[in-house]
């Protein structure tokens, strides 16, 4: 078994959607980013990269990379899944914690899980996700950002 912990944090902007863990959240505001923003996502796939001692998201997907502008951050974990697989890797659980003042994500927690486990090939009983605020402190508390820190755990290729 491995772990990986992976980290996100984008700015709260005008003019973009929010999307979290894959569902679009209503919000007045949206994550900046090359990609869709995803945090949580993000965090996600570099907790798995991570585990699986492999490059980072943005050795992946770079983020001067025109492909990857809008992309769906739920078909960059699916390319991650793929890759893992690839290197003999499944994935046995993710666990995510989202750092936001607001909106409230509790919410979506559900249809979060019911999306990544459907993607990721694994019951929705093994993502974790929780949210928190930073208590007022920082550009996170002042609501400038959300942030996102994931753990995953894999199982590595027979052998290793």
């Amino acid at each position: 078994m491995r772990a990986g912990i992976g980290y996100d944090v984008h700015p709260l902007i005008q003019g973009r959607r929010l999307v979290l863990g894959g569902v679009d959240i209503p919000f007045h505001l949206g994550l900046g980013g090359h990609s869709d923003g995803d945090v949580l996502t993000h965090a996600i796939m570099d907790a798995l990269l991570g585990a699986a001692a492999l490059p980072d998201i943005g050795t992946h997907f770079p983020p001067d990379d025109p492909r990857y502008k809008g992309a769906s951050s739920l078909s960059l974990l699916r390319e991650v899944r793929v890759l893992l697989l690839k290197k003999g890797f499944s994935i046995t659980n993710v666990d995510v914690t989202v750092i936001a003042e607001r909106p409230r994500v509790a919410p979506f927690v559900a249809d979060m899980r019911r999306q990544l486990g459907q993607l990721l090939d694994i019951s929705p009983q093994r993502i974790g996700i929780k949210a928190t605020t930073n208590e007022g402190l920082g550009f996170l508390g002042r609501g400038e950002g959300i942030a996102a820190i994931a753990v995953a755990l894999v199982e590595g290729p027979p052998g290793d």
